[in-house]
């Protein structure tokens, strides 16, 4: 089996980065369904715990209306008349509904806040022209994101209208009863029918939300999968091209061992072991406290080293233990460890009477 026809498909998670970059268009999962049913429900509350307020407002609405506008001589009717009605209901009208707007308002950022959080761009508004495609349109109408969003319409207003179909025949049987009943009671009764309707439209709502709120996730999950070669070019992008990295460390170790090999000529000896390790140590009491390491190598390197050694008269001593220590136990620029203090010395020591001969 060809491996390779799999590459192209979409199976990995998005990547953080891909997750960012979807983000920055405006591309995020949140539900509708969620934020229209905390708005219902919240609203539901708002109406049923100022119920009694709402009565008390249009009680006293009605009387001064009565009290006020009985007779035929009023000038209800004119342009006069209307204007001064209308600015005694307007203000209760707002004492009334401005703040069940206000915290319905308030409950529909807090749920998309909640689930998107701060958000803004202008990737949305840009203009594309594959969306004035007539084509394009109907691809989307009948894609399967389309077909599922109408079956959650028609699910949705089915649910619904049984919900509420069975509730009213259900409060059928009372409907005789009204004859009797007074205005207030009526008012009360028809509240109470409004309430235990928006009551189970919330419950039903809130159910509806939970599973959209599954599948939106779900969706929005699968459309920004990734292939393996989109993690590929992505590592590319943000890690750089691993044959570059590799490049640039070659070049970085060639300029190290050129400047490496530029620093022998300054060393005072050459400690070989003899023929795997070369360690060029530089001394200058008057700088330092300890011989420095200014070279060192194996194999290949250590042969340089040599080689520049000799180039530049720079002694060059055997002792496989010393040199086999300094290696372990150095660096390019270090000192020298304490314990080797007296090993080294000899050999210095050894090194400057050569010169004074």
């Amino acid at each position: 089996m060809n491996l390779q026809m799999f590459a192209g498909e979409r199976t990995e998670p998005a990547t953080p980065k891909k997750r960012q970059d979807v983000r920055k268009k405006g591309q995020v999962f949140q539900s509708r369904e969620i934020t229209s049913a905390m708005i219902i429900v919240i609203g539901f509350l708002m109406i049923y715990f100022t119920t009694s307020n709402i009565m008390g407002e249009f009680i006293n609405l009605f009387k001064y209306l009565f009290y006020n506008y009985g007779g035929a001589s009023d000038d209800v009717f004119t342009v006069n008349g209307i204007s001064k009605l209308f600015m005694i209901i307007f203000p209760i009208f707002l004492r009334l509904i401005l703040p069940i707007i206000l915290v319905v308002f308030l409950i529909s950022l807090i749920s998309t806040y909640a689930q998107v959080g701060f958000l803004f761009t202008l990737e949305p508004l840009n203009l594309k022209l594959e969306r004035l495609n007539p084509i394009e349109g109907f691809k989307r109408m009948f894609s399967r994101r389309g077909i599922v969003e109408l079956t959650k319409a028609i699910l949705k207003i089915g649910v619904l209208g049984y919900v509420m179909y069975s509730f009213l025949i259900w409060q059928y049987k009372g409907i005789p009863q009204l004859l009797d009943m007074s205005v207030q009671d009526l008012i009360k009764y028809g509240l109470n029918i409004f309430s235990g309707i928006l009551l189970r439209i919330s419950i039903v709502l809130i159910a509806l939300g939970i599973i959209d709120y599954v599948f939106q996730w779900k969706d929005y999950e699968s459309n920004i999968k990734m292939s393996k070669d989109d993690i590929k070019e992505e590592f590319k992008e943000t890690e750089g091209n691993p044959q570059i990295k590799s490049e640039i460390k070659k070049k970085q170790r060639q300029i190290s061992m050129r400047r490496m090999m530029q620093d022998v000529k300054k060393a005072d000896v050459v400690i070989t072991n003899p023929t795997h390790i070369a360690i060029a140590l530089m001394y200058d009491n008057e700088i330092n406290d300890a011989p420095i390491v200014v070279a060192k190598g194996l194999d290949y390197i250590a042969e340089k080293i040599k080689e520049e050694a000799k180039k530049y008269s720079i002694a060059i001593v055997e002792n496989r233990p010393l040199a086999h220590s300094l290696y372990k136990t150095t660096e390019v620029g270090d000192s020298i460890p304490p314990d080797l203090y007296k090993a080294v010395a000899e050999v210095l020591a050894y090194v400057y009477s050569l010169k004074e001969e």
